[in-house]
Formats: C-alpha cells, sequence, structure tokens
C-alpha cells in the first residue's frame, strides 16, 4: 500500500443525494438507516448522547456483559487490555471522552456519522486519523446479528484496537492506500485486506491463535466458532497478495481466517506499493473463500 500524503484539506465532499440514490439502486429501493440530514460535507454529525434511551443502554450492557462472557482466551491481550481501561461497560459511551484518551495514546479521533458513509469519505477519515463511528444502536431484535455496522460494533470492535500504536498506524495506512486504490481500480481487491484483517483478521501468539478482527469481536457466535477446532474453515498464514486475491462471506461465518504473527508484520506488509499486485491481480480469477493452496498449511490444531 502507498504510503501517499493526505491532507485534511483535500475533496471529501461526496452528495448526499448522489450517494443516497446509489444505496437504493444497489438495494432495491432500500434506504440506509441513520439521520443524513444533518450529516457535514464529511458526514459527521453530533453524537447527542442524551437522545439514547434507558432501554439503549440497557441494550448495550447485555450487549458488553455478552461479549466479556465469550472474550477471554480468545480475544488477543492488546483489546482486552484497551478495552478495559475505556470503562464502557455501564452504557453507549460519550465520544468525546475516549476522543481525547486515544489521541494522546495514538493520535487518532473518533467521528460520529449517521450510519455507511461513502468510501471517499471512509478513507480520507482513516488517513487522517479519525474513526467514523454509527451514532445509532441496534433493536434488541437484532441482538445476535445485524446487517449494517452499528454503534456497538463500531466502538466496541474497532476502537480498543486503535489504542495500539502499530495496528493504528496500519489503520492509517489502510486509509492512504485506499484513496489511491480508487484510482487504480484496486477497491475489489483492497476491501478483501480490510475484510480479512480489520474485521475478521486473527493473530498467532504463545498462548495460541487470538482475535483482533471486530467483526468477531463484536459478534455473539463467531468468536467461539473462528477458533474451534473441526470447523471446515480454513486458518492460513496472511500472505497479502493471496489475501488481495479471496472473495469473502458477508452473510456467514467465515471459510477462511488469515493469521498474522505480528501487528508489525501487519504494517510492513502493507506498506509497499500496491500497483504491481492490482494490475497482476485484474488478470486473474478471484479464488473462492474456502480455498486451500498447495503448500498452505492450516494453522488451527
Amino acid at each position: 500500500m502507498d504510503t501517499i500524503a493526505t491532507s485534511a484539506t483535500a475533496d471529501t465532499t461526496v452528495s448526499n443525494d448522489d450517494f443516497l440514490a446509489t444505496v437504493a439502486e444497489k438495494s432495491n429501493g432500500a434506504a440506509l438507516r441513520g439521520n443524513y440530514e444533518k450529516a457535514d460535507p464529511q458526514y459527521v454529525v453530533a453524537q447527542d448522547w442524551d437522545a439514547y434511551t434507558e432501554a439503549e443502554h440497557e441494550l448495550w450492557r447485555k450487549l458488553y456483559q455478552r461479549q466479556m462472557e465469550l472474550l477471554p482466551g480468545r480475544a488477543c491481550d492488546e483489546f482486552i487490555a484497551a478495552l478495559q481501561m475505556m470503562n464502557a461497560a455501564d452504557g453507549i459511551p460519550k465520544f468525546e471522552r475516549t476522543s481525547a484518551e486515544l489521541f494522546a495514546a495514538t493520535g487518532w479521533r473518533i467521528v460520529a456519522v449517521p450510519g455507511l458513509i461513502p468510501e471517499l469519505t471512509f478513507f480520507e477519515h482513516l488517513a487522517n486519523r479519525r474513526f467514523p463511528i454509527t451514532v445509532w444502536l441496534r433493536t434488541p431484535e437484532e441482538f445476535n446479528y445485524i446487517v449494517e455496522p452499528d454503534v456497538f460494533h463500531d466502538y466496541f470492535g474497532h476502537v480498543p484496537m486503535l489504542f495500539n500504536p502499530i495496528f493504528a498506524d496500519y489503520m492509517q495506512l489502510y486509509g492512504k492506500g485506499g484513496l489511491k486504490a480508487m484510482k487504480l481500480g484496486g477497491l475489489d481487491f483492497l476491501a478483501r485486506l480490510y475484510w480479512y484483517t480489520v474485521e475478521f483478521g486473527l493473530i498467532k501468539t504463545d498462548k495460541g491463535l487470538r482475535i483482533y478482527g471486530a467483526g468477531i469481536l463484536s459478534s455473539g457466535g463467531e468468536v467461539e466458532y473462528c477458533l474451534k477446532p473441526g470447523t471446515p474453515s480454513r486458518h492460513i498464514h496472511l500472505e497479502i497478495e493471496r489475501c488481495l486475491q479471496t472473495l469473502y462471506k458477508i452473510d456467514s461465518f467465515q471459510e477462511t481466517y488469515f493469521v498474522i504473527d505480528n501487528f508489525q508484520q501487519l504494517f510492513d506488509g502493507t506498506a509497499p506499493d500496491f500497483t504491481p499486485y492490482y494490475e497482476r491481480l485484474k488478470q486473474l480469477d478471484a479464488l473462492p473463500a474456502n480455498t486451500l493452496l498447495p503448500g498452505e498449511v492450516e494453522l488451527l490444531p
């Protein structure tokens, strides 16, 4: 991934009407959840913490408690340590407080957004060390599964890892790489890297495989499944170009989990210019999500 310079003054203006029209077109007329009327040109809104109901805070507490019963011995130590420091068990947290603590730790801030945002805007936020977090919370009926990321997924799953300096640098690098990929026709490839690392990544430790991906860490079912021996899923060493070529599942547990040795390996592996990768991959077929290539070794005993 190329480390191009990106400034906060770069053009991040995306037409609200165009964005929402595109969403409706792609989803047969369905609309995104969230109120986009008050979003600024970078899709940032006020969190309006006082508007959360006690029922929503109680739902947050139940989600938090469920995950904390599942994560010991499964989540990586870096995630657990940061989550405990964040003190977010008692209800939906105030972003302003966490953002100040995060900035002091790694120079990142969190910004409130109404929901999903355009790719350009998302990459611009990451490239400038800002992580967008959805303001709305799922309903009780969506306790076990939600289609769009909500505040619990975004905050609980993603923010703790941003307290790790190396992972935080990787996220900024990803944002800069996303801006370049948009010009090179590489977004489909790069999205697979985000999916298999930021959302569903595993890391090798001296205690065994552990989770660092937000999609797993905020999930009630995949936390157990991804580290369970005997499932059909693969657990293989992360090789960047191989990952960029691999399709993923959005409506089921993953059929492949990519494993890193440490976060420095993740950063170093994504530092080079991805242009040659994109050019080669455009000439190749994508690999099915359950592919195991010759020479690849299953890493879960």
